[in-house]
């Protein structure tokens, strides 16, 4: 009986370690406002396997991140998929975002896109709804830095919106 306690604690632990891990489905975008260049710049760093996966279902089931791979089919499929989930108002104007290209680092993938021809900004608006699609939990966090003021957002398929007023 002694040693029981001990034995049944060790075997909890043994089991939960065993058990499926749970996974966090986030992404993480940056938004900056270039006044010199007149521009609002964005990376948005999404993993690699949890968008893989999602361009495999919506677009092409062969489809790899890969640099090896052919970049202008996987380049065209990610542009078309974050320019639909990915809605910037500016000065309360739609704001047509250009895809400019992506990285692989490690395990994610940076997606570069910027908007031109901003000449200021009083008010900033984004909704970002990037693999609610595929992912329930999906969490987006949008870090900003425009005019010299720093603004986080964490976005849920609930709230997929964030405002900033200048």
């Amino acid at each position: 009986m002694k040693f029981f306690k001990p034995l049944l604690v060790l075997a909890v632990i043994a089991s939960l370690a065993f058990t499926s891990v749970h996974k966090y489905y986030v992404s993480i975008t940056k938004i900056e406002y270039v006044k010199e260049k007149q521009s609002v710049q964005i990376i948005t760093r999404i993993f690699i396997d949890d968008f893989e996966r999602l361009l495999k279902e919506r677009y092409n089931n062969k489809i790899v991140l890969d640099a090896s791979k052919d970049e202008t089919q996987i380049d065209s499929y990610i542009k078309k998929y974050l320019l639909s989930r990915l809605k910037i108002n500016i000065n309360e104007k739609e704001s047509v975002i250009k895809f400019i290209g992506k990285e692989y680092d490690d395990d994610v993938v940076q997606c570069y896109l910027e908007i031109e021809d901003v000449t200021n900004v009083k008010s900033f608006s984004i909704e970002n709804s990037v693999l609610y699609d595929m992912f329930s939990e999906q969490k987006n966090i949008v870090r900003t830095h425009i005019n010299g003021k720093h603004k986080s957002f964490i976005l849920i398929p609930e709230n997929d919106k964030g405002m900033l007023n200048f």
